[in-house]
C-alpha cells in the first residue's frame, strides 16, 4: 500500500518532525505548519492510509497498524505532532515504537473513543453517516463544528472543502473503527518522552477537559490552551500553535546531550 508523504526534505538541525492529521483531514491540514517548522526541522506530513493521495488498506489496520505505517515512514527518531485522531495514532506510535519518537505534541486529541460503549458507537456511526450522505454533505455538516463559532467563513469553507477531498470509504470506516477500539487511559502513564498537550479553548469535539485528562495522566506533560480556537487549533490560530510547538521542540534534549 502506497502512503503519500509531503516531505520538506531539507535536513535541519532540529531533526525530523512527523505530522499526523485528524480523522477528517490530510497532509493539507498542516499547510500553516510546514513552512514554519521547516526552518528548523525536516517536516514529514502523511495522508494516512485510505486518505487523500494514499492507497486504501486491504483490511482494517487497527490503531497498531496505523502506528506501524507511520513508523515505516520515519528516517530515524522524530518528533511527532498529532491532531485529534492523529494524536491517538501518535500516542500508539510512541508506545509501540518508542525508539522512533523523541517527543509528542498531542493537539485537540483524546485517549480514544473506546472509553465507553456510547462513545465507541457514536464513532462507528460517523462512518455510516458518511456512507449515507456522501463526502460533500458529510463535510458540509461536520466541518463547521471543528472551528470556533467566530471562525471566518473563508476558513470554514477551506476546512469543508479539504475534508470533502480527503475522506472516502473504506478509509474513514477503518479509522473510525480504530478509534472506537482504543482507550489509552491506562497506558498514558508509561510514556517516557516529553509531551506537549495543546487544545483550543473552544474545542467542541474533544474538549478542554479531555486534553486536561491526557496531560494529567502523562508524567511531566505540559498543557497549553489556545484562546479563540476550536478543535482545529493548528488551522484557526496557526501563529500561536506554531510558536508553542517550536518552543517545545527547542526544549527537547538532543540525542547527543542525552548520551
Amino acid at each position: 500500500m502506497r502512503v503519500h508523504l509531503t516531505d520538506s526534505r531539507a535536513e535541519a538541525p532540529g531533526g525530523p518532525v512527523l505530522l499526523l492529521h485528524g480523522i477528517g483531514g490530510s497532509s493539507g491540514s498542516f499547510d500553516a505548519q510546514i513552512p514554519a517548522l521547516s526552518a528548523r526541522h525536516r517536516v514529514l506530513a502523511w495522508d494516512a492510509p485510505g486518505y487523500g493521495r494514499s492507497g486504501d488498506p486491504a483490511a482494517p489496520p487497527g490503531m497498531s497498524g496505523y502506528a506501524a505505517a507511520a513508523a515505516a515512514l520515519l528516517p530515524g527518531p522524530a518528533h511527532v505532532v498529532g491532531v485529534s485522531w492523529g494524536g491517538v495514532v501518535a500516542t500508539r506510535l510512541a508506545l509501540e515504537h518508542p525508539g522512533l519518537v523523541r517527543s509528542l505534541v498531542l493537539a485537540d486529541s483524546t485517549r480514544g473513543s473506546g472509553r465507553t460503549p456510547e462513545q465507541a458507537a457514536a464513532m462507528r456511526g460517523r462512518a455510516s453517516e458518511l456512507e449515507r450522505l456522501g463526502a460533500a454533505a458529510f463535510a458540509g455538516a461536520r466541518g463547521p463544528r471543528l472551528l470556533s463559532p467566530r471562525a471566518p467563513q473563508e476558513l470554514v469553507d477551506r476546512v469543508v472543502t479539504s475534508m470533502e477531498r480527503s475522506i472516502r470509504l473504506p478509509g474513514y470506516t477503518y479509522a473510525a473503527a480504530a478509534m472506537a477500539g482504543t482507550d489509552h487511559s491506562d497506558v498514558l502513564g508509561s510514556l517516557s518522552v516529553p509531551v506537549l498537550v495543546v487544545v483550543g479553548d473552544q474545542d467542541r469535539v474533544t474538549g478542554v477537559a479531555e486534553s486536561q485528562a491526557i496531560a494529567a495522566a502523562v508524567p511531566g506533560a505540559r498543557l497549553a490552551v489556545i484562546p479563540g480556537a476550536g478543535h482545529l487549533a493548528n488551522q484557526e490560530r496557526p501563529e500561536e500553535f506554531n510558536r508553542l510547538v517550536l518552543e517545545f521542540l527547542e526544549s527537547v534534549p538532543s540525542p547527543t546531550s542525552e548520551a
